[in-house]
């Protein structure tokens, strides 16, 4: 029985460690995490640097394996925690965990693979649980919440300007003459969309007066268009401001869920007692 209790009560604080950021030692860890990963990142910029790869390519090398290991048991560690394994596997930081960890021994079969693991940088999302930043993840679902709500309107709004950029690129494509670059319609669309997103490439420009004063309208209007999906997406997301509920990091033992209730003691999706001391 106090095996049993032993065993539970060790469970319970590696998931306490692993997976929480609200307590000082989960903190720690996710902190610890971070620097390793940020570490693993540079080692991998500088490895393609030949210069710098020619002359510590061993130092490199090694460091890399040194964190491959490290990030292997730390996944094998997260699988542990969990009550449901498959859950964590299949979720979204597990497979980016998976892939992260799994670059470097491919790269012992395939060459070139091991710059994959450029993909640890996905894992610096965790920085949101460390610094207690989860209303921003809220907030970036939210954002994605009025994306989909104002899909109708941003489709229109985007509808209007493919038709008005082929209107003023047909209009550009009689006033200018090929020597200008305005050889064909599509290329004087693609004009019409560079000029009016403001981005300026320059290899194509009017000479002529009117071409100018077109161009010069075209820009003028692409400051006043560029407000117009801010406004359609801020609209729907003061909508949904009233809605928002504080949140923590605590994670539930048993399903892997997330985000719930600050004081919350049992999960809202499967209902498990979230902190079994």
């Amino acid at each position: 029985m106090n095996n049993q209790k032993s065993h539970k009560n060790w469970k319970t604080k590696l998931h306490e460690i692993i997976y929480e950021a609200d307590t000082p030692i989960g903190k720690l860890f996710d902190v610890i995490l971070l620097i390793v990963i940020i570490a693993s990142i540079v080692l991998v910029m500088l490895e393609s640097v030949r210069s710098i790869d020619e002359k510590y390519h061993r130092f490199l090398n090694i460091s890399e394996w040194i964190i491959t290991i490290l990030f292997s048991i730390e996944y094998i560690c997260r699988i542990i925690a969990v009550k449901k394994p498959l859950k964590y596997i299949t979720s979204f930081y597990g497979i980016i965990d998976l892939l992260a960890t799994l670059p470097k021994y491919l790269s012992l079969i395939f060459v070139g693979s091991h710059s994959l693991v450029a993909l640890r940088a996905l894992r610096l999302m965790r920085i949101f649980r460390i610094l207690k930043l989860v209303q921003f993840i809220g907030e970036s679902n939210n954002f994605i919440v009025a994306l989909k709500a104002s899909k109708a309107r941003i489709f229109v709004f985007l509808s209007f300007i493919l038709i008005l950029c082929t209107i003023l690129g047909t209009i550009m494509y009689l006033i200018e003459d090929d020597s200008s670059g305005f050889t064909s319609i599509p290329e004087s669309v693609y004009w019409a969309i560079v000029t009016l997103t403001t981005v300026g490439y320059g290899d194509i420009a009017p000479v002529t007066p009117f071409g100018q004063l077109i161009a010069s309208l075209v820009m003028i209007l692409g400051y006043a268009i560029i407000v117009i999906p801010t406004g359609i997406i801020t609209s729907e997301l003061v909508k949904d401001s009233m809605k928002n509920v504080q949140t923590n990091t605590q994670s539930c033992p048993n399903c892997s869920t997330g985000k719930h209730r600050d004081k919350a003691e049992f999960c809202y999706k499967c209902g498990h007692l979230l902190n079994e001391d």
